[in-house]
């Protein structure tokens, strides 16, 4: 390993912490490549599905899913990683850091505590000692003690356009949400509309109860999902009720749906 390339995903939604992250690494990790820096969890997921990356810096709270969620869907994916968590939270989460063989750092990152925790993250890998139990473990040690994101009330209605239309859309009409450039194409069953919203900002509004990111780029509403259906290299499809098409799910989104 000392004589290879280490590559690793950052995932960050706050630009200036993501980045400053990236340059800290710079320094302290000369050698490390980033091969992802990630604003949301659902990037930070296929990201890491892609590259399998050696080590992971997650944030703990992100829109869509969290820090937490990503890693435990590399535990049921099988993907060795090693991962480090990035929270502001340390009056419920230290302990249960203390007690695994997970790294963390506190927010605002400093270069010490940084240098310190990739000092002990390259002795691991050296060692090739990636415990995926462990990590898993640690998850539910910290769902104990984790406290929810605070969010607001779900979004009922939505105003979206349609030409030169605009139009009031109640939520749970919408079969499916999907990523068109800085905006959002919204599906329904009578067609589609286009929402002045980017999706990663409606992670955060939607009842995340029923609606599931399945991909980088698509949010669906579970009430409009008829079947969903695996292939031989893990990737999965949605059949909706009232939609002709159907929707990929991307294969490490696959494991969210064993657990529903």
């Amino acid at each position: 390993m000392a004589n290879s390339r280490i590559r690793c995903v950052i995932a960050e939604d706050e630009a200036l912490l993501r980045e400053s992250l990236v340059a800290q690494l710079a320094t302290v990790w000369p050698e490390l490549e980033i091969v992802a820096a990630c604003e949301d969890g659902g990037s930070a997921l296929e990201a890491i599905a892609a590259h399998q990356p050696e080590v992971a810096f997650l944030d703990i709270r992100m829109p869509g899913l969290s820090g937490l969620e990503v890693a435990a869907s590399l535990v049921d994916a099988g993907i060795r990683t090693e991962v480090v968590f990035v929270t502001a939270y340390d009056q419920y989460a230290i302990d249960a850091f203390e007690r695994g063989a997970v790294d963390y750092l506190l927010k605002p990152v400093a270069r010490e505590r940084l240098a310190a925790t990739v000092g002990r993250v390259r002795e691991r890998l050296a060692r090739g000692s990636q415990d995926s139990g462990q990590l898993a473990e640690l998850l539910a040690r910290l769902a104990t003690v984790v406290p929810p994101a605070p969010r607001a009330e779900p979004l009922v209605w939505l105003t979206a356009s349609r030409g030169v239309e605009t139009r009031l859309i109640l939520v749970d009409d919408v079969a499916y949400f999907q990523a068109d450039s800085k905006y959002t194409v919204v599906m329904t069953a009578d067609g589609e509309a286009l929402l002045r919203k980017p999706i990663r900002d409606l992670l955060e509004v939607l009842d995340p109860s029923m609606f599931k990111q399945v991909h980088r780029s698509t949010i669906v509403n579970l009430r409009a999902v008829a079947a969903v259906t695996r292939d031989e290299t893990g990737r999965g499809t949605i059949r909706l009720k009232n939609r002709p098409e159907t929707l990929s799910v991307s294969q490490p989104f696959m494991a969210l749906f064993r657990h529903m």
